[in-house]
C-alpha cells in the first residue's frame, strides 16, 4: 500500500510546477493588483461560456461513469492537468495548429464513445484521447487570458470550473446503474457528438474576408500583443 500511494504521489508531482510556471508568465505578472480578483473569476467562467467546452468536459465524466472502476477518476483527472499544461503553452503565446477543429473533434469523439457505450479492454488510449483533447481545451483558455490579469489565477479558475464540468457528468453518469438510465446517457451521449458535428461544420468554415483598412489594423497590433505574450 505505502508504495503504491508513493507511485501514486510521483505520477502528480510535476503539477504544482506547472502552475509555477504560470505564475511566471510575463502578462500575467502586469498590473497583477488589478487582476487578482477579476483572474479567477474571468478563469472559472471561461468554460462555462461556451457549448463546446461544455460538451466536452461533460462527456468526460459521463464517458468515466459509464467505464466505472479507476476510469470514474483516471480520466476526470487526466483531462484537467493536461490542459494545464495547454493552457500555459496558451499563455505565452505558442501557436497550436487546427485548435477550433481539435475542440470540436472533441465534443464529436467523446460523444461517439458516450453514444455506442464503448468500452475499451485498457484504460491506455482513453486516458491519452483524453489528454489530448484537453491540451487543445487548456490552449483555447489561455489565450483569452483578459489583459491585466493574473494568469496563475485565472488558470486555477478555468481548472476549478473543468473539475465541476466533469462532476456534473459523473453525476449524470450514475444513472447508468439502471436499464432506463443507460438509455438516458446514451442519447445525451448523441446530443453532444450531434454538437460536435456542428462545432466541426462551424470550424471549417472559411473567415469572411476583412477590408483593407481591418486588415491593416490588424497588422499594426500584433506586434505589440505578440510581445506582450513573450
Amino acid at each position: 500500500m505505502k508504495t503504491n500511494s508513493f507511485q501514486s504521489s510521483r505520477r502528480f508531482a510535476w503539477l504544482p510546477a506547472v502552475l509555477i510556471l504560470l505564475a511566471l508568465v510575463p502578462q500575467a505578472q502586469a498590473h497583477i493588483l488589478h487582476g487578482e480578483a477579476g483572474g479567477f473569476a474571468s478563469g472559472f467562467h471561461h468554460p462555462w461560456s461556451g457549448l463546446d467546452h461544455i460538451c466536452a468536459m461533460v462527456a468526460v465524466g459521463l464517458w468515466g461513469a459509464q467505464l466505472g472502476g479507476r476510469a470514474m477518476w483516471l480520466l476526470p483527472v487526466v483531462f484537467p492537468m493536461v490542459m494545464s499544461v495547454g493552457g500555459f503553452f496558451g499563455l505565452i503565446g505558442v501557436p497550436l495548429p487546427g485548435q477550433e477543429i481539435g475542440i470540436a473533434l472533441s465534443a464529436l469523439l467523446l460523444g461517439t464513445m458516450v453514444c455506442a457505450e464503448v468500452r475499451p479492454k485498457h484504460l491506455i488510449w482513453p486516458a491519452i484521447l483524453v489528454g489530448a483533447f484537453g491540451f487543445y481545451h487548456g490552449h483555447a483558455h489561455g489565450v483569452e487570458l483578459p489583459p491585466g490579469q493574473s494568469g496563475l489565477l485565472y488558470s486555477i479558475g478555468f481548472v476549478i470550473a473543468t473539475g465541476t464540468l466533469h462532476l456534473c457528468g459523473i453525476t449524470i453518469g450514475l444513472l447508468h446503474r439502471w436499464s432506463a438510465g443507460r438509455l438516458t446517457i446514451r442519447l445525451a451521449g448523441g446530443a453532444i457528438l450531434a454538437c460536435g458535428v456542428y462545432f466541426l461544420w462551424a470550424a471549417v468554415q472559411p473567415e469572411p474576408k476583412e477590408t483593407a483598412p481591418e486588415k491593416a489594423k490588424a497588422s499594426a497590433v500584433e506586434p505589440a500583443n505578440f510581445w506582450q505574450n513573450v
